[in-house]
């Protein structure tokens, strides 16, 4: 058990248990199915748990030339990569950290297409299957007037040299949302898949939730690849590596009562910290608190920057929350850590990976020289 009161306050951490708890669902999926999963950065580029994600993973993915880096520098190997826009100043480097590229549009790809075919990297092409079950419109990709991906309409015929398509519609969902994306897919695009090597099914696929069933998920991709048996099929999930594998660990620092509202005021800030909390939205789980109910005291937790919405509420305690309590914010490894940002010169938190020995070990602290250098 983790002594949440003995790490450094604000402090991500990642309980490496857990993580291998995930990556033993994972590689199921992989070798039931018979498909290739890659990591996605843009959930979790916490690369010091590279060595382990890369001995159950196939590759990983890249969304920038920043992240296609990593990958080759610290996962070890080229990226599958991905960006809606490529510029000519980045894509000489593009081209040398990836061994596949997907293009966003039929545009992008006469302008660097060519490029990478040069290069002998592998190419793809996203496209648009217009279905989605995503309720919250920030996070659905797949609008008729989506800018990512390509229509069917717009897209008859490949062009030569593609060897690859690429979907992406889902947000941490369900079997039943991919069963319904590759109904669209295929209906919209099958007459391309003859021509091409590999389908890439996006990310989204939430294989480690506890409700997930991972075995309806395997029969759908055995199905597929059934149909189109010549198809590699790789799939490149980010949340589901590290789902429920961490906290975020605060301390309330001042108790503030206006209005009838009780706020606990904290070292973290959800807009800094949490984005997710704000854009989703959706409240966090905090460890030792609930729901309250009809008579309960009612808590709301506050964020440390200036901006009036910095707040999220309301949960019961057992215990009144006091100043120098740890709030310990459950599941805030994904999409955490890769959107903080250093609004208001907050303090960022640490970063700490608690091992399977029992011991936690702190692997990097933030202060004022990294805001300072992020400024000119």
């Amino acid at each position: 058990m983790i002594d949440f009161q003995k790490l450094p306050s604000p402090c991500f951490v990642l309980d490496e248990r857990l993580l291998r708890n995930n990556l033993a669902v994972i590689d199921k999926v992989r070798r039931e199915a018979g498909v290739e999963i890659i990591v996605a950065l843009k959930a979790c580029a916490m690369w010091k748990i590279f060595p382990l994600l890369s001995e159950h993973s196939d590759g990983a993915t890249a969304s920038s030339l920043a992240e296609a880096r990593l990958v080759l520098e610290e996962y070890g190997s080229k990226a599958h990569t991905y960006a809606p826009v490529y510029t000519d100043a980045e894509f000489p480097e593009i081209l040398r950290c990836s061994d596949h590229i997907t293009f966003n549009s039929l545009s992008q790809w006469e302008r660097f297409g060519s490029r990478a075919i040069a290069s002998g990297i592998s190419c793809g092409l996203r496209v648009n299957p217009e279905y989605s079950t995503v309720e919250t419109e920030l996070y659905n990709p797949a609008s008729p007037s989506s800018r990512l991906g390509i229509p069917a309409t717009a897209l008859k015929s490949l062009p030569e040299g593609v060897e690859g398509l690429h979907f992406h519609t889902l947000c941490e969902s369900r079997p039943g949302d991919l069963r319904g994306t590759l109904d669209a897919f295929e209906r919209r695009f099958g007459h391309l898949l003859a021509s091409v090597k590999w389908v890439n099914m996006g990310g989204g696929h939430l294989m480690t939730a506890e409700d997930y069933d991972e075995n309806e998920l395997i029969a759908i991709l055995r199905g597929f690849r059934d149909r189109y048996p010549h198809l590699r099929v790789i799939l490149e999930p980010g949340s589901a590596f590290t789902w429920r594998t961490g906290w975020l660990v605060s301390t309330v620092e001042d108790i503030v009562r206006n209005g009838g509202v009780n706020t606990a005021m904290l070292d973290v800030s959800f807009a800094c910290h949490m984005p997710d909390t704000l854009e989703m939205p959706y409240k966090p789980a905090i460890v030792g608190a609930h729901e309250p109910v009809e008579g309960e005291e009612r808590w709301r937790m506050g964020g440390n920057c200036c901006l009036a919405g910095d707040y999220k509420g309301d949960w019961a305690f057992d215990r009144t929350p006091r100043v120098g309590d740890r709030i310990v914010f459950e599941d805030m490894i994904h999409y955490t850590m890769v959107k903080t940002t250093m609004f208001n010169g907050v303090s960022h938190p640490s970063i700490a990976i608690a091992r399977e020995d029992g011991c936690v070990e702190v692997i990097r602290r933030f202060g004022y020289e990294d805001f300072r250098n992020r400024m000119s």
